[in-house]
C-alpha cells in the first residue's frame, strides 16, 4: 500500500512545489502592521514602474525575522525605521545622520537608504476622555497616576530595546504591562474598553479615528524614526528613491493608513494610486477615496487566490510525502524494536509539542533562510506523530501468526513485512497519512511568517489592520481545502481497498 500512495503523492507533490518557485526576483519585506504592508507595496509598485522584477513577501514577522531575512538572503529590502534599526539591529544609541547609520550598517553588508520622508514614533496612547479625567498628558504624568490602568501592548513592543523595558526604567512606571496583544486588536480592545492605554505608532490611522491621545515623550526617551528602506548593500537604490524619497509626509502616511484600515481597501491600491498621483503633483497627499469597503466575496475571489492555493498545496502534499517516506519506516522500527520504539514514539510527540512559531524560528537559524524550505520542514516534522504512531499500531496489532506463517513458507523478514504486514496494517496507516494531511492544512497557514506563502497572507493581513472579512477570505478557503482533502482521502481509500479481479480463466485444453 504504501509504495502506491507514495507514487501518487510525490509527484504531485513535486509539481506543486515547482510551480509555486519563480524566477529570481528583488524581493520586498514587511512587518505584520499596516504601515509596512503599505510601504513594502510602495517599494515594489516602485520596482516594477522601473523594469525591475519584485515580488512582496507581506507580514513576515517581528525585527527579528527581517534581520535573519536579511542576512540570509531571504528578502532583499524592507521598510524600516532609524530608531528601530539603532537600538533594535545595532543595539547603539543615539540619533545619527544617514551617513553614520549606514557607516555603523556597512560590516553587515547593509545600507539604510532612501529616507521616505516621515518620522512615525513610538507612543502610548489612551482614549482622551480617560487621560482628561485622570490629568494625564505625558509620560511622566502617567508615571505618578495612582489608576488602576490596564496596558494592552505589542508583543514586539514588550521586549524591544527602545520599548518597554527600558520605557519603564525610564520613568519609573508603576504598571505591570500584563499579556502582549497583536498590534491592531490592541486598538479593538481600547475601543471597547477592555485595556486602557496602548503603544501606537504615531502615524496610526486609529489615533484621530478613536479620539486617542497620544501622551508627550517629555523626557525625549524615543529617538526619531525616521521611515526608510533597509536592504542589502548590492541593491540598486535608485528607482526606488526616484519614485519614493521625501514623497511621504506625516499626513499621507496616515491618510493611507486610514484608506486600509478604515476605508477597507486594499494595500496594492492604495501604494498603486499614490504613486501614480505622487508622478504628477508636486505635493502628493492622497485624499480620502470614495471606494467602499471591499465585501466578503470579493476578497474571497480575489486574484491572489490561485497563487495561494497553489503555495498552500505544495506545502500540504510535499510536507505530507515527506512525513509519510520517514514516517512509515520510523513506525515499521518502533514495531520490530520495542524499547527503541518507546524512545521513537516520545520524541516524535515531544516535536508535536513544540510551538509553531518557535519552531520555524528554530528552523530559520539552521537553515539559514525563510521561506518555503523551513516551513516545508517545520510541517513534516508535525506530520510524523500520526503517521508513526498509526503505522506502529497497525502492526502490532496484526497476530504474530500470520508472521510466523509468512516465514514457514520461507519468506524473508522483508518479504513478510511488504507483502503480508504492511497491506493487512494499510487501512490503519493509511488513516494516520489522512489525518496528518488535514492537520498540516490548518497549521500551514502558520507558514506565511516566515515568507512561505500561502492562505496564511490573508489571515495575517486581516489581522494586522482589523479587517474580519479579509481573516475570513483566508480562514474559509483554508477550512474548505481541509474538507475537501479530507474527501480525496476518502476516496483515494476506497480506491485503494476496492477488491482486484483475478485474470479471467483462459480456454481449456483438451485431454
Amino acid at each position: 500500500m504504501s509504495p502506491r500512495l507514495l507514487r501518487i503523492l510525490l509527484p504531485l507533490a513535486c509539481a506543486l512545489a515547482l510551480s509555486s518557485a519563480g524566477a529570481k526576483e528583488l524581493v520586498v519585506g514587511s512587518k505584520r502592521f499596516t504601515e509596512s504592508y503599505i510601504l513594502g507595496e510602495l517599494a515594489r509598485h516602485a520596482l516594477a514602474d522601473a523594469g525591475v522584477a519584485a515580488v512582496h513577501r507581506q507580514g513576515l514577522g517581528n525585527t527579528a525575522v527581517m534581520k535573519q531575512a536579511l542576512a540570509t538572503g531571504g528578502i532583499d529590502l524592507y521598510p524600516e525605521y532609524t530608531g528601530t534599526i539603532v537600538r533594535e539591529l545595532l543595539k547603539k544609541e543615539g540619533s545619527p545622520s544617514l551617513p553614520e547609520l549606514n557607516a555603523w550598517l556597512a560590516p553587515r553588508g547593509l545600507k539604510a537608504a532612501v529616507p521616505l520622508g516621515f518620522n512615525n514614533s513610538y507612543a502610548l496612547a489612551m482614549r482622551e476622555d480617560d487621560a482628561a479625567r485622570l490629568g494625564i498628558a505625558s509620560l511622566s504624568d502617567l508615571a505618578r497616576s495612582k489608576a488602576p490602568l490596564r496596558f494592552g501592548l505589542s508583543h514586539e513592543f514588550l521586549v524591544r530595546a527602545d520599548g518597554w523595558p527600558a520605557l519603564q526604567r525610564a520613568y519609573a512606571l508603576p504598571f505591570q504591562p500584563g499579556s502582549g496583544l497583536d498590534h491592531g486588536l490592541a486598538y479593538q480592545a481600547l475601543a471597547r474598553g477592555q485595556v486602557d492605554i496602548v503603544d501606537a505608532y504615531t502615524t496610526d490611522a486609529q489615533i484621530p479615528r478613536l479620539k486617542l491621545r497620544v501622551l508627550r515623550d517629555d523626557r525625549a526617551f524615543f529617538p526619531r524614526y525616521d521611515a526608510v528602506l533597509l536592504m542589502r548593500s548590492g541593491v540598486d537604490e535608485a528607482p526606488l528613491a526616484a519614485a519614493l524619497a521625501g514623497r511621504i509626509d506625516d499626513t499621507a502616511m496616515q491618510a493611507m493608513n486610514a484608506a486600509v484600515e478604515i476605508d477597507g481597501r486594499k494595500f496594492d491600491d492604495v501604494a498603486g494610486e499614490f504613486l501614480a498621483r505622487s508622478r504628477t503633483a508636486a505635493a502628493p497627499t492622497p485624499a480620502a477615496s470614495s471606494a467602499g469597503r471591499s465585501s466578503f466575496m470579493q476578497r474571497l475571489l480575489a486574484p491572489d487566490l490561485p497563487r495561494l492555493l497553489r503555495e498552500h498545496l505544495a506545502l500540504v502534499f510535499t510536507s505530507l510525502a515527506i512525513a509519510a517516506a520517514i514516517g512509515i519506516p520510523l513506525g515499521v522500527l518502533a514495531q520490530r524494536r520495542p524499547r527503541l520504539g518507546a524512545v521513537l514514539m516520545a520524541l516524535v510527540g515531544m516535536a508535536q509539542t513544540i510551538p509553531s512559531l518557535a519552531l520555524l524560528a528554530f528552523l530559520i537559524a539552521i537553515v539559514g533562510t525563510i521561506g518555503f524550505v523551513p516551513a516545508l520542514l517545520a510541517l513534516s516534522l508535525y506530520a510524523l506523530l500520526p503517521i508513526v504512531r498509526n503505522t506502529h499500531a497497525g502492526l502490532v496489532s496484526l497476530p504474530e501468526g500470520m508472521r510466523q506463517a509468512g516465514l514457514a513458507l520461507g519468506l524473508r523478514d522483508g518479504q513478510v513485512l511488504r507483502t503480508i504486514e504492511l497491506p493487512l496494517a494499510g487501512p490503519t496507516i493509511f488513516a494516520g497519512i489522512k489525518t496528518a494531511a488535514v492537520l498540516n492544512v490548518g497549521v500551514a497557514t502558520v507558514a506565511t511568517f516566515i515568507g512561505a506563502g500561502g492562505l496564511g497572507e490573508r489571515i495575517v493581513a486581516g489581522l494586522a489592520v482589523n479587517d474580519t472579512a479579509y481573516m475570513l477570505a483566508g480562514a474559509v478557503p483554508a477550512a474548505l481545502l481541509a474538507l475537501v482533502t479530507q474527501w480525496v482521502f476518502d476516496v483515494l481509500e476506497r480506491w485503494l481497498r476496492r477488491p482486484r479481479r483475478s485474470p479471467a480463466p483462459g480456454p481449456r485444453s483438451p485431454p
